[in-house]
């Protein structure tokens, strides 16, 4: 019989600066009920789940919880690395990444928090914790800390000039994307030509996060024209305009799949994963392209999380 890796979540490095904490309304979320902090929390996890496990539950609610975040702020692994951790910790049942939608007294907002939660968790107790999270945060608008001003309306660059105004929240989200991703580097030139593209989404109620994190998820591993890139999924991902009548979405909490980024309704993920990634991956998922270096111990997360089950189902 193979010998169970039982040891304990490996220690973090002492910080030499405060763990950066996320914009208000935003980052890390502790979930409820949770038993004490115990040496052998993330025992059954690979040996790189098991490091980022232990760093992400020693960090405060409202820690930023952002790739390039965790991966600045700790020693052993870089943000390909963390990223495949991260969606690992999904499917094992330690996270759920959502979008909230807040009132914040002038409009309602969306935010994205990670619920954490240092016991892994079934599909069951995800879909109900997240149902009554939805129904807690339905009538209670956000602190004025967590208070965002609303979207401008968007600004086509001939008014702009014409208004002596500076850039556009449409134009900013372009120039930012870079940052976001370096594939999706555009020039200034870029920015302009697609300004009022980016700028119907403004129009239809979205914000700069959504419109960055719709254009920078899933994307191929090489991307040979950021422009013409940018440009298709502009016009192929433009959400719906909805009547002006509705005053709130129909949904107020999505799940983002840890996998493509895709949102859509609690009840309907699967171990974190959205329908198409969940059959790829139980079709034979393909391995993480992690450098060697970079990789840490291989990551069993199939086997994972049918050892959670069972003892799920014995308790």
């Amino acid at each position: 019989m193979a010998t169970q890796n039982l040891s304990p979540a490996l220690p973090t490095s002492a910080r030499s600066a405060p763990y950066p904490k996320a914009s208000p309304g935003y980052g890390k979320r502790a979930v409820p009920d949770q038993r004490p902090p115990a040496a052998d929390d993330f025992a059954f996890l690979p040996e790189r789940e098991r490091y980022i496990a232990g760093y992400v539950d020693r960090l405060p609610d409202g820690a930023a919880m952002g790739i390039k975040s965790l991966a600045k702020c700790q020693p052993l692994y870089g943000q390909m690395a963390v990223g495949s951790a991260l969606r690992a910790l999904a499917v094992a049942g330690h996270l759920r990444q959502v979008r909230c939608a807040v009132d914040g007294g002038e409009g309602l907002r969306w935010v994205t928090r990670t619920f954490w939660s240092r016991t892994a968790r079934d599909n069951e107790w995800w879909t109900a914790f997240l149902a009554a999270e939805e129904s807690r945060c339905a009538p209670q608008p956000a602190e004025p800390a967590a208070m965002v001003a609303p979207a401008p309306a968007p600004v086509l660059p001939k008014q702009r000039a014409e208004e002596s105004q500076g850039p556009s929240p449409a134009y900013l989200a372009l120039a930012g994307l870079g940052r976001a991703d370096v594939r999706l580097a555009l020039s200034a030139a870029d920015c302009a030509v697609l300004e009022p593209l980016a700028a119907q989404w403004f129009a239809r109620g979205v914000d700069a996060d959504y419109l960055t994190r719709s254009l920078t998820a899933g994307l191929p591993e090489a991307v040979d024209s950021p422009v013409g890139f940018v440009r298709r999924r502009l016009r192929d991902k433009l959400p719906p305009q909805l009547p002006a009548a509705l005053d709130a979405p129909a949904r107020r909490l999505m799940v983002e799949c840890a996998d493509c980024g895709a949102y859509g309704k609690p009840e309907v993920f699967r171990d974190g994963l959205c329908g198409p990634c969940l059959r790829s991956a139980q079709s034979g998922p393909a391995a993480d392209p992690v450098p060697e270096e970079d990789s840490g111990a291989g990551c069993d997360v199939q086997g994972h999380v049918r050892r959670l089950r069972e003892q799920l189902r014995a308790r």
